[in-house]
């Protein structure tokens, strides 16, 4: 099924049955690309920290670098709010082991 199909069906609430089996990002996003979009996603949904846990540890095992997620949430600022983004910062500081050094237990 091409991209333009996913969409149609994606716009009428009628999501890939087989999309478990085939996600339509697989051939067009790769795995590093995909976990940093999912860390975008959970910022700006306000997830908890187990959450971010998952996904921070998909996206270094993906080979995502602490200055790439370091610049998604500086990415997000604009769009989701310095509120929101700074919210997220110690609960991805924690994900990446920096939480100690960082910030307060407070804060996490």
């Amino acid at each position: 099924m091409d991209a333009v199909e996913r969409l149609r069906r994606l716009c009428i609430d009628d999501p890939v049955d087989d999309a478990a089996d085939d996600p339509g990002w697989s051939d067009a996003l790769d795995a590093h690309t995909v976990s940093l979009v999912r860390i975008g996603a959970l910022i700006a949904t306000d997830a908890p920290a187990a959450s971010m846990r998952s996904v921070i540890d998909e996206a270094v095992t993906a080979g995502a670098s602490l200055q790439e997620i370091v610049a998604v949430l500086e990415g997000l600022i604009g769009d989701v709010g310095l509120p929101r983004t700074v919210a997220a910062a110690p609960r991805i500081a924690a994900a990446l082991g920096h939480g100690d050094d960082l910030v307060t237990d407070a804060e996490i």
